[in-house]
């Protein structure tokens, strides 16, 4: 049978580029936004059922039946919808909660790495998925004005970001605020 022709389901993603904000359906055999977006054949993704605006909020939403996203204009992309792992598949993660940054955005999050003999240093050195799965997200951007909002799951573009880990928020004095 055609890959194509092989659809499990239909997912609903939200896919944030470097000029749109894209929310649509794909249909895919994928339950996780992260396998979706790593496994993809092509340098594109297919949406139906497109709400489109621009990222800064400025100018009138449109819609379309379908579109065609370029990945590699993908910052991130938000799942809102809780997915089980599956039990073969479940593999020993350790969690560490880090802060995000792919401009104009930030995040902070739950990353779920394969332990290392040489600890979080390790971990980060072996992530290496073109997009990178991130849990428990909240996310902004200053620069847009955007305030923060949460979501279940994005998967980021490890291409265009910056992970910091074991990270603490510091004042003008360099110092831990209070």
């Amino acid at each position: 049978m055609f890959p194509a022709f092989d659809v499990v389901g239909v997912m609903e993603v939200a896919l944030y580029t470097d000029a749109l904000v894209i929310r649509g359906t794909v249909r895919t055999r994928q339950r996780r936004v992260s396998d979706l977006l790593n496994t993809a054949d092509t340098p594109f993704l297919l949406l139906e059922d497109v709400t489109a605006e621009e990222l800064d909020g400025s100018g009138r939403p449109m819609t379309a039946t379908y579109a065609q996203v370029n990945l590699d204009s993908v910052l991130f992309a938000v799942a809102n919808v809780p997915v089980e792992a599956s039990p073969d598949l479940r593999a020993r993660k350790s969690r560490e909660v880090a802060y995000i940054a792919t401009p104009p955005f930030r995040m902070v999050g739950t990353l779920h790495l394969t332990p290392s003999e040489h600890g979080l240093r390790g971990a980060l050195q072996e992530l290496d998925a073109r997009f990178v799965p991130v849990t428990e997200v909240t996310y902004w951007s200053d620069h847009l004005g955007l305030q923060p909002r949460e979501a279940l799951m994005v998967a980021v573009n490890h291409r265009r970001t910056q992970i910091l880990a074991h990270h603490q928020v510091v004042d003008e004095t360099g110092s831990e605020p209070a």
